[in-house]
């Protein structure tokens, strides 16, 4: 190669390295910027169910579990929430017909909501509704459900009406105190929780009205109990008394699952107006990730307000 040749391919070579040079170091910024974009944690998006509660309010004829998951996979719905009482039957057959129809929609059955109490003076009382509950831990597994709603049951004392609903409430029966439904409650989950860790189930105790509507006595039975994998929370965001939102604070960090109550048309028993906004909030900043269950409560046609109340949770939770 001659000296003017090898000068001209040095020149071309200095240029080509630096035009790449060039290029890397406009392309560093937007590389890194990629790169950081794809460190950053997105937000998790929060999986939405509907109970079958919200088709149905404990009137006579009871709407079928098939028709709410039907229509939960035509809304967009992530799982639905089955209530015991609303269930045709217990045999193993029905079961499965539900869990595989949940299946085949692409529907998670989160949770299962019984009915119970363990503020009972009578230990056969209590033991009667101890085995209930095993007896859902049964239904649950089989029906693939991970989840049970748990209540901690009332004196029964007051009449539930909107007075009730305001203040919440009810003085125990004579000859016993708020203490002793408070140990009758820890002994009845305990003996619940041994079935309910070989079974693989929570047990999520909500605020249920009764002894439950003190926060202090819920966290007082929850919180010896919280050791349990088999022991949870369900926080229900429309059965406070009083203000909701610091209560709700304070309950939000122990939530294994959440039901939204709605209340178009009117509500069955009382008229909340909650701020979903400020509700979802408040789970941010606990980290909660787990589902969110609506609860429509209102008179309004489940047909026109269930589509609404997912809008709205899918508004504020996204």
């Amino acid at each position: 190669m001659t000296p003017g040749n090898e000068q001209d391919s040095s020149r071309r070579n200095w240029i080509k390295n630096s035009t790449l040079a060039a290029a890397a170091i406009l392309a560093a910024p937007q590389i890194h910027a990629r790169e950081t974009a794809l460190a950053v944690p997105k937000a998790r998006r929060i999986p939405i169910a509907v109970s079958t509660y919200s088709y149905w309010h404990f009137q006579e004829q009871k709407y079928p579990i098939e028709k709410v998951i039907e229509d939960a996979a035509k809304l967009g719905f992530d799982g639905v929430e089955i209530l015991h009482r609303q269930m045709d039957n217990e045999t193993v057959p029905y079961l499965n017909k539900l869990k595989r129809q949940a299946f085949d929609a692409g529907l998670s059955l989160p949770m299962l909501s019984i009915h119970q109490s363990f503020v009972q003076p009578k230990a056969e009382d209590r033991k009667k509704d101890v085995e209930h509950t095993i007896r859902c831990i049964n239904l649950a597994t089989q029906l693939g459900i991970p989840c049970i709603r748990m209540n901690t049951g009332s004196w029964r004392t007051k009449k539930r009406d909107a007075a009730y609903y305001k203040d919440g409430q009810e003085p125990p029966i004579e000859g016993f105190t708020d203490k002793d439904a408070v140990k009758w409650c820890i002994d009845s989950y305990g003996e619940c929780l041994v079935a309910a860790e070989k079974a693989g189930v929570i047990l999520a105790i909500e605020n249920h009205w009764g002894l439950s509507s003190n926060i202090d006595y819920l966290l007082e039975i929850y919180k010896p109990l919280a050791s349990s994998p088999a022991m949870g929370m369900n926080v229900d965001t429309g059965n406070f008394v009083g203000d909701p939102y610091p209560q709700f604070e304070r309950l939000a960090p122990y939530a294994t699952i959440v039901q939204a109550k709605t209340y178009y048309g009117g509500g069955h028993y009382y008229d909340l107006n909650l701020d979903y906004k400020r509700i979802a909030s408040i789970l941010r900043k606990a980290n909660f990730n787990g589902y969110v269950s609506l609860e429509m409560e209102g008179k309004e046609e489940p047909s026109v307000a269930v589509p609404k109340s997912l809008k709205l949770l899918r508004e504020v939770l996204s």
